[in-house]
């Protein structure tokens, strides 16, 4: 689960992250009182989406205007930046050119910035540790550092059973060349940000840029912070912070009945059980030539009504031009999905192709499930069968 900016700093801000004052706001006028409330002169007003990019990003409807990030030097200045940005859509390189609709600003205090750099915390799955990772290079996407000076890429990894100490934070300072007290206000800062992934259960702690100040403090001029959503049970308050509006409404309603679904960019949809066979089934669909529309594994123990709710909201992609059902019935009985499937297909009329692969537990029933149906579902006998007829059932319809 993601969050947005400023609330990622007021959750770091109780571990001891140092970060700047700032109030989030709602419309203008709220932006312009927030501004009143910090010391001035100068104020940054941020654009407040899940998207990382927005000092460089472009509003739809002015896209040679300024960005989603703003400075100011008067509250009346902040309330202009707000106005410009509150209800249009910014547009970055990771949100797509569909962008992503502001309804929120954060107004901050600036500062008197010396150097910035670029510090996260997150998961390594190759050591299975949790990895600090620095640059000298703050600013820049990471992606960029390491594409273009991976030399520059600083990482430690943290042993688990003796934890965060103070030689792991001495070398990262050293490594991004701090000198006198910095590299004591870098010490607190990374040992807070340990204690804060960790207590918080995350997945990444991103701060970009993360600014030594010209008297030596080290802040974090930005945060973005995503958490393990299989611990959010621990973590009631964090859940709260949910902002569905910045979510896609598909993939919400795949939770509310326990499904695992990606939204992906293809058109083939596709309905699975299990998370390994529908990464086969993504691929071998593009290995036939298409592209899957989603990741959804309906699980072992899906009822008839869970299949079908993942019916729906496969077909409620318009990209959708095609679907492959592709069902290993061990836990799962093929009977429940064919049930599922067929009241679905009724439901909501169906019109694209439809391929079914099943195998294993109640095979033949669910088999005769659908071809009882009436419903135009092409059967497969095989994964490649069912892939190589649902692309060429595509290309035929289109």
């Amino acid at each position: 689960m993601n969050i947005h900016e400023y609330q990622g700093k007021e959750l770091l801000k109780r571990y001891g992250v140092a970060v700047l004052d700032g109030h989030v706001a709602w419309t203008p006028d709220e932006a312009a009182e927030a501004a009143a409330k910090l010391p001035g002169p100068v104020y940054v007003v941020k654009s407040q989406i899940h998207a990382g990019g927005r000092g460089a990003g472009r509003f739809a409807d002015d896209p040679q205007g300024k960005g989603g990030v703003r400075l100011a030097r008067s509250p009346a200045e902040v309330r202009a930046a707000a106005e410009a940005m509150l209800g249009h859509v910014l547009v970055t390189r990771q949100t797509g050119p569909a962008g992503r609709r502001v309804h929120r600003v954060y107004v901050e205090a600036g500062c008197d910035i010396a150097r910035e750099l670029y510090l996260s915390l997150l998961v390594d799955r190759d050591s299975g540790r949790v990895m600090v990772m620095a640059s000298t290079e703050g600013g820049m996407e990471i992606e960029e550092v390491a594409a273009h000076h991976p030399e520059k890429i600083l990482k430690v990894t943290i042993d688990p059973a003796s934890g965060f100490s103070g030689f792991h934070a001495r070398r990262l300072a050293y490594g991004l060349a701090l000198e006198g007290k910095q590299v004591g206000a870098f010490s607190r800062f990374v040992t807070a940000m340990h204690a804060a992934f960790t207590g918080l259960d995350c997945s990444i702690i991103e701060v970009n840029p993360l600014v030594v100040t010209k008297a030596g403090e080290v802040v974090a001029l930005d945060a973005k912070v995503s958490f393990d959503d299989n611990a959010l049970f621990r973590h009631p308050d964090v859940e709260k912070l949910r902002d569905e509006a910045e979510e896609d409404a598909k993939e919400l309603e795949a939770a509310r009945y326990s499904l695992n679904y990606v939204a992906l960019d293809g058109t083939i949809g596709c309905m699975v059980n299990g998370a390994g066979l529908a990464m086969a089934t993504m691929d071998i669909i593009k290995l036939y030539g298409a592209s899957p529309a989603n990741f959804l594994d309906v699980g072992g123990g899906a009822t008839k009504e869970r299949v079908t709710a993942a019916f729906k909201i496969i077909l409620s992609d318009p990209n959708v031009e095609g679907i492959l059902v592709n069902i290993f019935g061990g836990i799962m009985r093929c009977d429940v999905i064919a049930e599922g499937v067929v009241a679905a297909a009724r439901e909501v009329s169906l019109g694209v192709p439809l391929v079914v692969r099943l195998e294993g537990t109640n095979v033949d029933l669910g088999k005769e499930i659908m071809a009882r149906s009436g419903l135009p579902i092409i059967s497969a006998d095989n994964l490649a069968d069912a892939a190589e007829k649902v692309v060429k059932a595509v290309q035929e319809a289109a």
